[in-house]
């Protein structure tokens, strides 16, 4: 592996192979919900999702960054631009939805949140792993309740601490996966050091699609 694969596999894919094997139990052929698809953690959801034989349904914000989904294998793609509310939203995942999801992924909180665990079939697990939309949801409770879900958080840093030896085991079943040719992380862009203030604002201005790499040298440097 690269130094700049290993560099953008360290924190997305390391977050995100653990809250889907170790969290939520992921099983093939069950189908995985992902918002925010388009960014690192969502692209990481929907590369290691099919690696573990699940259903993919990714929803992002442009059809670049669906495209992006599309081509790591994403089953169902939807552009989620045009809501402006959460019952604009449950319309749009309903029709992918079928009987709920058994697993969603959430990097983006906000009003995106609770249309989603509405979405949520019998017995589905509900991946809280930040808010990029910038507000914490308020989530009714009677929601998990009603579909006797399970609202799990996901703080891969901490775990890591706490269980060494099993985050070691995922980095190198990642590894394995990328010397059978199987993960592929998407790097879209790559910016110098001088440049990272660019690199930042492409963050801020959710233009990204997959990671950003910032490297010492130009952008073209080999690592």
């Amino acid at each position: 592996m690269d130094f700049a694969t290993g560099a953008v596999v360290q924190l997305a894919h390391g977050t995100m192979l653990y809250a889907l094997k170790d969290v939520a139990k992921l099983e093939r052929g069950e189908t995985l919900l992902v918002l925010g698809a388009g960014g690192g953690v969502g692209l990481a959801s929907v590369e290691l999702g099919k690696l573990m034989g699940a259903r993919v349904v990714a929803v992002a914000s442009s059809e670049a960054k669906l495209a992006a989904a599309k081509a790591l294998g994403a089953d169902h793609c939807l552009d989620y631009s045009n809501c402006s509310d959460g019952k604009e939203l449950k319309a749009l995942l309903k029709e992918a939805a079928g009987s709920g999801f058994d697993v969603a992924v959430d990097p983006v909180g906000d009003f995106y949140s609770e249309p989603a665990i509405r979405s949520m079939g019998w017995g589905g697990r509900y991946l809280v792993i930040g808010f990029a939309a910038g507000s914490i949801p308020k989530v009714p409770l009677n929601l998990p309740l009603l579909k006797n879900c399970s609202l799990m958080g996901v703080f891969w840093g901490a775990w890591a601490a706490k269980e060494p030896e099993a985050n070691l085991a995922n980095f190198e079943l990642l590894a394995q996966w990328h010397n059978e040719g199987k993960l592929r992380p998407l790097i879209s862009e790559r910016f110098s050091l001088d440049d990272a203030a660019k690199a930042i604002e492409t963050l801020d201005s959710r233009r990204a699609k997959g990671k950003l790499i910032v490297v010492p040298g130009p952008p073209d440097a080999k690592l």
